[in-house]
């Protein structure tokens, strides 16, 4: 793992939680998206070297809502970079690691994602994040 790429905060709306992460907080609102494979809309805020990414699901089938049912609005992962997801996904493999994504999915900023159990980080979903370089497709990169 390279660093802490983003912290993932399961909101209800986006809108409504945006407020406090920047007036309270002062956080800089750098955009949203809609990560349709993951049902999601996302929004990022500048947390000094780090993001973090407000998620909000698009319907009751999305995970995060799932989440929100029984967890309630609040920490849903820790993202963390990686140099080679697919080479990262088999060493986990090989490891007998939990993996919720065996293949990479696509993420939102035009990242590679794949999401370890929280059974394997006491409690807590880990992402791990493959950022494609400028100039490269998704596909170029598969």
């Amino acid at each position: 793992m390279k660093k802490l790429d983003h912290v993932g905060i399961a909101v209800s709306s986006i809108e409504a939680a945006r407020g406090f992460y920047e007036r309270m907080l002062g956080l800089t609102y750098m955009g949203d998206e809609l990560v349709s494979g993951q049902n999601v809309r996302v929004a990022f805020l500048e947390a000094g070297g780090t993001k973090l990414e407000l998620i909000e699901p698009l319907s009751d089938a999305s995970p995060v809502s799932s989440f929100l049912q029984i967890r309630g609005e609040g920490l849903h992962h820790l993202a963390f970079r990686c140099a080679d997801m697919k080479e990262t996904i088999k060493e986990l493999e090989a490891c007998r690691m939990t993996l919720i994504h065996h293949e990479p999915q696509n993420g939102a900023g035009g990242k590679k994602i794949a999401f370890l159990s929280p059974k394997e980080a006491n409690g807590v979903l880990i992402e791990l994040c493959e950022t494609i370089e400028k100039g490269e497709t998704q596909d170029e990169h598969e």
